[in-house]
């Protein structure tokens, strides 16, 4: 369980709030991609961009000359003020009711300070963590990075300290007196799948470890 504290306790709805381990772990595990904030010049920002989770170190990905790593690169061991929010829309509520319309979610907020990765050997392993969540396999399936492709890759390390989930998974919530209008009222399911693989110029059959990935099925 990640402890509490006052960023992240809910001022409402705090039955939805989770800081179970397990729970934050599978929701950015599953995610593809966060949004990463952070203020520059007493402005505040906002970049999408992917992470992997390796142990308790969330690790995000940016380019040398992002404003977030700048500001990270120069502020050293003592990190860089960054939140960090990843969200998994797993339905849409339709109520009787446009007040009631919500969505089924689960969705996580970390805070902390994130810091430059600059060895190379731990780079490098974030960077193929990243690959072989597309599928595992994958890594072995590719060109690993060159020492110059490296140097122009940016790795924030964010550790996993104050962080919680925060769920939706149930019904509509109507308002009692609103249960005998005659509206259409329930769940929309929403899912994020893989499409048909669109092969490139010159590559042969699709590898089995991404078969498996797309199908969910293996040979």
């Amino acid at each position: 369980m990640y402890a509490i504290t006052p960023r992240t306790t809910a001022t409402r709805l705090r039955e939805r709030m989770s800081y179970d381990t397990e729970l934050v772990h599978s929701v950015l595990d599953e995610a593809w991609f966060c949004h990463l904030s952070f203020v520059v010049d007493g402005e505040p920002r906002v970049l999408p961009t992917l992470h992997v989770r390796i142990g308790e170190v969330l690790y995000v990905h940016g380019s040398t000359g992002s404003r977030p790593l700048l500001g990270a690169t120069r502020q050293g061991e003592a990190g860089f003020p960054v939140c960090v929010a990843v969200t998994l829309i797993d339905g849409l509520v339709l109520a009787r009711s446009q007040f009631h319309h919500s969505a089924n979610y689960r969705s996580v907020v970390a805070h902390g300070r994130a810091t430059t990765v600059t060895d190379p050997a731990e780079k490098s392993a974030v960077l193929t963590a990243l690959v072989e969540k597309i599928a595992t396999g994958r890594a072995a399936g590719t060109r690993p990075a060159t020492a110059r492709e490296l140097a122009q890759t940016a790795v924030l390390a964010l550790p996993l300290v104050e962080v919680a989930a925060k769920v939706r998974n149930g019904p509509v919530g109507d308002d009692e007196e609103d249960y005998g209008l005659p509206h259409w009222a329930g769940i929309v399911p929403l899912r994020q799948e893989f499409g048909e693989p669109q092969p490139d110029t010159g590559v042969g059959e699709l590898p089995e470890y991404l078969r498996a990935a797309v199908t969910g099925v293996t040979a």
